[in-house]
């Protein structure tokens, strides 16, 4: 649990207070006087009696007992303020703005684990160090600005980078975003985002607690932490959107195989936000307006009325939503539309875009909202796009609009663009509590991400009935390192994975016995591969279509000599589209699922779907329709197509496996080939590490 102290003190004193408010410790005491605080406030600086019209002591060992320390002081004096404030003063609440700690060298690390050290000793709780601080609607105790109007109802936004969270601010704030508490964890020594969703899930108060989380984070700490908290909060109402940056050279790595390359950090939190229903966003813009979409009503579907006086911006924002799988469904034949139609001026249009003109009024605009509200009723929501060219006020239309978002039960998203034209005007309607979406395609993709995020994956999933007796002694009497082919099978087999019969043959006489035992001709071809090679395809390791006896024994005689190769595998040829399912393990997110199209393109196209262990088959299924080859599973020109249920079913099976055997560090199924008849694996490779 967050300590009392820091949440909501009686007393705070700032150590480097400073009547320079352009210093860190001169703008903590600005920002703190300033606030909504009622306590007590001290400041500490050896080269003042009085501070900002706050008494100042030479030392902290002056002060009487204090709740909670705002640190604007060098990094090498922090722990020695901290071990008097938490030993001497009872102090448990800490923000240490301060930087020179882990983030720069080990004497820096050094001194930041002895001070995590005592507040833990006393049961206090630490903001920082490296951090601009925090604020919530008690008090501010922070040193940048702008300071948020803060509202019970606003964002709760918890960040790991300050300099970034003042961005966010500035930029949610120009348009009406309200925050109720901000959270720069700064190095996160020991409260870091997952302790803070924490905090706020175990004391979720639905009538008074925030709706909306807004996260920006460099590193994920706890996958699962924030996983469970994510999930529980998104449960009980609450909306999550979140930037994580800095994946793309996190997730480098060299790799032994098609999962390798395919697994990157990006993709495990991709796969991680997915099943927590966590709205990913790529930029400050993006993420400021999907949480300014949560702060209206739910979207209940995905059909947008787009009410506008101003065609481009409309024929814009209808792309956007079309392309992102929303709808802007066609209005013209609509019984409603006549009446409508004739409450407007001539040359209007009501077939969706609604577009009532640039000489539209306020008076035509509270016709068009309430026909959307009462009338249509195959539309779920509506953005109106009102500017000014500069000629008139808008006032009366965004009075007009004010009214009519406070009555109408579906969604209205106003996009007011015209930020200079009509800048009071606008700063009016943002003052009565509103927010404005400046831009329209902006808000577009804002609305297809929060509608396409989907709903959180339960914790507890039924997974196919595997037979994990049998996969624990295959997996404990082998080795570490890639799994000889008859070991392997044995755990497909368990796990009721589906593959193709296979022999692997050292002599070309047990090849042709093969051969001759399954009837090799025409109409049973073979397939015979090399084993030892990892990519076989590359050395010639590959033979296809091999239908006599002749052709079996000549190429053994070829395959064996190429180098690595220390066997044959054979078996009878199998029919179908290339698919692949494939696992691998990472220390902090799990077991990451892969699966897509297949064969010797998957490094090129990686159009793969990942989810993070477990995947039910329903889930997996309708992950398989978000792929871009996804008509080809369906089957085109002719192909038979593959049997969707039959693949979702050894992705589950694939993820239920390394379950049983978290050991698998690696795992490749590719390709399976997949028809309407069946799903089998053709080639596997799994790598364990106990």
């Amino acid at each position: 649990m967050i300590a009392k102290e820091l949440l909501n003190p009686r007393s705070i004193v700032v150590c480097g207070a400073s009547s320079d408010v352009h210093k860190p410790g001169g703008k903590a005491l600005w920002n703190l006087l300033h606030s909504p605080f009622n306590g007590t406030v001290y400041a500490v600086n050896p080269k003042e009696t009085e501070v900002q019209g706050v008494k100042c002591c030479a030392k902290v060992e002056d002060l009487p007992q204090v709740d909670c320390a705002i640190l604007c002081i060098a990094a090498k004096f922090c722990a020695q303020t901290v071990d008097v404030l938490a030993k001497e003063k009872g102090t448990k609440g800490f923000i240490i703005v301060s930087a020179g700690f882990s983030e720069e060298n080990e004497e820096g690390a050094a001194i930041e684990r002895h001070i995590v050290e005592t507040i833990n000793s006393v049961g206090g709780s630490l903001i920082g160090p490296n951090c601009t601080g925090f604020l919530n609607t008690n008090y501010s105790g922070c040193f940048d600005a702008p300071i948020p109007k803060l509202d019970p109802k606003g964002v709760d936004f918890i960040t790991g980078s300050g300099a970034t969270a003042v961005f966010i601010k500035e930029y949610g704030m120009s348009n009406g975003l309200k925050f109720n508490s901000v959270w720069a964890v700064g190095n996160s020594a020991q409260l870091g985002i997952e302790d803070v969703l924490e905090h706020l899930d175990e004391t979720f108060d639905p009538e008074h607690s925030s709706r909306v989380i807004m996260l920006y984070m460099e590193k994920i700490g706890d996958p699962q932490r924030l996983l469970k908290h994510s999930r529980s909060l998104i449960a009980k109402g609450c909306h999550i959107a979140a930037i994580k940056s800095g994946g793309s050279a996190a997730g480098s790595r060299a790799a032994s195989s098609h999962t390798g390359a395919l697994a990157t950090n990006d993709a495990a939190v991709d796969a991680l936000f997915r099943k927590a229903g966590i709205v990913r966003c790529q930029n400050r813009q993006e993420l400021t307006t999907v949480c300014a979409v949560f702060m209206h009503p739910e979207l209940q579907g995905k059909r947008c009325a787009v009410i506008t006086h101003a065609g481009g911006p409309a024929v814009m924002l209808t792309d956007v939503l079309s392309n992102g799988g929303m709808e802007v469904p066609s209005l013209k034949e609509h019984p409603a539309s006549p009446a409508l139609l004739s409450k407007l001026f001539a040359g209007s249009s009501v077939g969706n875009p609604i577009d009532f003109l640039a000489t539209g009024t306020a008076e035509q605009l509270g016709y068009i909202i309430d026909a959307v509200e009462n009338d249509y009723t195959d539309i779920d929501f509506s953005v109106v796009i009102f500017g000014s060219p500069g000629l008139f006020s808008n006032r009366e239309v965004y009075a007009l609009l004010d009214e009519k978002m406070k009555t109408c039960k579906k969604p209205i998203f106003p996009v007011l663009p015209s930020i200079i034209n009509v800048k009071e005007e606008i700063e009016e309607f943002i003052a009565k509590g509103r927010i404005n979406f400046p831009e329209e395609c902006v808000l577009g993709n804002a609305l297809c991400k929060v509608y396409n995020t989907p709903k959180p994956q339960p914790e507890h999933v039924e997974q196919p009935a595997i037979d994990v007796e049998r996969i624990r002694r295959t997996v404990e009497r082998c080795k570490d390192g890639y799994m000889e082919i008859s070991d392997y099978n044995e755990l497909l087999d368990a796990a009721g994975i589906s593959r193709k019969k296979s022999v692997e043959v050292s002599k070309k006489e047990d090849a042709l016995a093969f051969a001759r035992e399954v009837g090799c001709s025409k109409d049973v071809p073979l397939v015979m591969k090399v084993v030892g090679p990892l990519h076989k395809s590359d050395v010639g390791g590959v033979t296809l279509g091999v239908k006599d006896l002749d052709t079996v024994a000549r190429e053994f005689d070829r395959l064996i000599v190429i180098p690595e190769t220390y066997a044959v595998e054979m078996y009878p040829m199998l029919d179908g589209t290339d698919v692949y399912i494939g696992a691998i393990r990472d220390p902090k997110f799990g077991h990451q699922i892969f699966f897509g199209l297949g064969g010797i393109f998957i490094e090129v196209l990686k159009d793969v779907q990942s989810a993070l262990a477990p995947i039910t088959a329903e889930e997996a299924k309708q992950m398989l329709t978000q792929l871009k080859g996804y008509k080809i599973l369906q089957g085109v020109r002719g192909q038979e197509g593959v049997n969707l249920d039959l693949y979702a079913d050894q992705i589950a099976r694939v993820s239920a496996l390394v379950q049983a055997a978290p050991e698998i560090a690696e795992m490749d199924l590719n390709p399976l080939l997949g028809n309407p008849r069946y799903v089998t694996a053709v080639d596997a490779r799994i790598r364990l590490e106990k």
